[in-house]
């Protein structure tokens, strides 16, 4: 999570799993967090929710009833921070369940022969 390439290699695994909208909302958190002009956090805040948090929404993450519910009053005034509870329950869920499957894919093993190389040739 800490690097780009990391990101890119584990999003590709999620694509396969079917769960690529975990890694998107918490890299448009990411985002959010880095804004400060308030018309602009309150767009990427309506964005984030409709695409990630709305029942309606077909790349609707899993959350739990009352992070959902706190996010629903906090939509009135949105910070950068509105989604952090929801952002740290995506993060575990990715933690515990999808990323010690993408540690032992041909994926991430992929990624460590093609970075030893590179290390190799520098």
């Amino acid at each position: 999570m800490l690097t780009p390439a990391g990101r890119n290699a584990f999003r590709e695994f999620l694509r396969t799993e079917f769960s690529e909208e975990n890694m998107l909302f918490w890299m448009a958190c990411e985002e959010l967090k880095k804004e400060a002009n308030k018309a602009v956090i309150e767009e990427k805040a309506r964005i984030i929710y409709e695409d990630y948090v709305s029942i309606l929404s077909p790349k609707e993450v899993s959350l739990d009833s009352r992070v959902r519910e706190t996010i629903n009053r906090s939509m009135a005034e949105p910070s950068p921070h509105i989604f952090d509870d929801a952002q740290l329950q995506i993060y575990t869920l990715m933690h515990r369940d999808s990323y010690p499957r993408f540690m032992n894919s041909a994926l991430y093993k992929d990624l460590l022969r093609s970075l030893s190389e590179k290390a190799v040739e520098a």
